[in-house]
């Protein structure tokens, strides 16, 4: 086992899209395009199975340095309302181009620190969009929820909007590596928020746990686990700490590289927690997600539907997903675009009336067909190119790379397709990139990248 997580700890994607952000057209790409692509999907899909939104709110009170997310950092709450009105704008910039009123399937609140905001402006901004629109039957709508300043009156106005699902940022529970990334948290605040949102009626709650941050041993990670079942979420994100402090600079420089687990130990502290969330009888889904048997993220997995794009992964697959809010990314199916990345630019193009997309990528044939592939990989662990339509040029590349991780006994080529084994479950990012072939034909941009391991 050493030897292989030596060999495969490398820079690699997680594959929340294909291509990767590094690979797409920033110099060449035109809102227009986007617009048309946008519009051909929404015209194929919105009445039949809905679009997904994704709302991003940046603020934060203060800097979490093992954050690798685009957040403004202010303690000044004056912030909210110009930017609220800001993305409603956007909003109606896109209601404008749709061709019929839109269908919403999902909503998701994500940041910085959604619950930065107050109950008042959230309600102003939901309503915004959801009194223009049609929600779906069966709508999921979830938020990120920091429990230190998640009050009951956040969570019951989402509630009566609609909201059902709450994913809380723990991290870790041990007061050194809390300091460490200057996150500090008592048990007693994250308990409140779960049984608050228990007792409103939230459905699906989830904590995000993260494996690899500084100071972590494996003693801390089993109280972290124990205090965990102690509140028993519905769903356990583990997520491996993605260290690129030369990307996001020094956020991530709040303590030294030695402080780090070693990818020996880190390995460790996943494979036990792994251990510890079934012995709770939480199964496992995809990669770094745990859900018990009544969650709708275990039955997607049942039922194969579950899917994954930049909002992770999701119970359910909407062709069409709008990003809204500064460093959004929206997704069509065939194109890809990204919003501007500093709130000043982000603001100055919507209030001229236009979109504040940068770059982006359209998707060539090819890419969808790998897209499709690596889709695969990462929600079902398996793909199949039997049907001719899912053969690409390349593929006996593909396939002869694969051989290698065969033979480490981490997957199984057959005659048209492969199947990532249990043990090689750790290493599904490693299976991907060798469908990647916008990564295999240019220079790989491998320092924009986690390990992944």
């Amino acid at each position: 086992m050493n030897n292989l997580i030596q060999k495969y700890n490398i820079p690699g994607p997680r594959y929340t899209s294909y291509p990767t952000v590094p690979y797409w057209d920033e110099a060449g790409f035109r809102k227009q395009k986007w617009i048309e692509t946008f519009q051909q999907s929404f015209i194929e899909s919105n009445t039949s199975e809905g679009i997904s939104i994704y709302i991003h709110l940046p603020f934060c009170e203060s800097l979490c340095t093992f954050c690798a997310c685009n957040k403004r950092i202010t303690k000044q709450h004056s912030v909210e309302e110009p930017y609220v009105t800001t993305v409603l704008k956007e909003w109606q910039i896109y209601l404008d181009i749709m061709p019929s009123k839109p269908v919403i399937k999902e909503i998701h609140l994500g940041g910085g620190t959604p619950t930065f905001f107050s109950p008042e402006n959230l309600r102003r901004l939901l309503e915004g969009i959801i009194n223009t629109s049609i929600v779906a039957q069966g709508h999921e709508f979830s938020l990120e929820g920091h429990p230190n300043n998640t009050t009951k009156e956040h969570l019951q106005v989402l509630f009566d909007i609609g909201f059902r699902r709450v994913s809380y940022g723990v991290q870790d529970y041990d007061l050194k590596v809390q300091h460490a990334i200057n996150r500090i948290q008592p048990f007693q605040n994250v308990k409140r928020a779960t049984e608050e949102a228990r007792e409103i009626g939230y459905t699906s709650i989830s904590h995000d746990l993260v494996f690899g941050l500084p100071h972590q041993t494996l003693a801390g990670m089993v109280e972290t686990i124990n205090k965990t079942k102690e509140l028993n979420p519905d769903r356990i994100s583990f997520y491996s700490y993605a260290h690129v402090p030369w990307i996001k600079g020094v956020g991530q420089r709040g303590y030294l590289e030695e402080d780090l687990p070693s990818p020996k130990l880190k390995r460790k502290l996943y494979e036990t927690g792994k251990k510890m969330f079934e012995d709770m009888d939480y199964f496992e889904i995809g990669m770094d997600h745990f859900a018990l048997e009544h969650d709708t993220m275990y039955q997607s997995m049942v039922q194969k539907s579950l899917h994954r794009n930049f909002m992770g992964y999701s119970s359910s697959k909407t062709q069409v997903m709008i990003g809204l809010g500064v460093s959004s990314i929206s997704d069509s199916w065939y194109s890809f675009a990204q919003n501007e990345k500093t709130v000043e630019e982000y603001e100055a193009s919507i209030n001229k009336g236009e979109l504040s997309v940068y770059k982006g990528h359209i998707l060539t044939e090819e890419d969808l067909i790998i897209r499709h592939h690596i889709l695969n990989l990462m929600c079902n662990l398996k793909t199949s190119w039997e049907d001719d339509n899912l053969k690409f040029n390349g593929i006996d590349n593909v396939i002869s790379m694969l051989k290698g991780i065969e033979d480490d006994g981490l997957i199984i080529i057959n005659e048209n397709g492969i199947e990532v084994k249990e043990e090689g479950r750790p290493y599904v990012r490693n299976v991907c990139m060798s469908f990647d072939l916008r990564m295999l034909e240019n220079e790989p941009e491998t320092r924009l990248f986690s390990m992944t391991i």
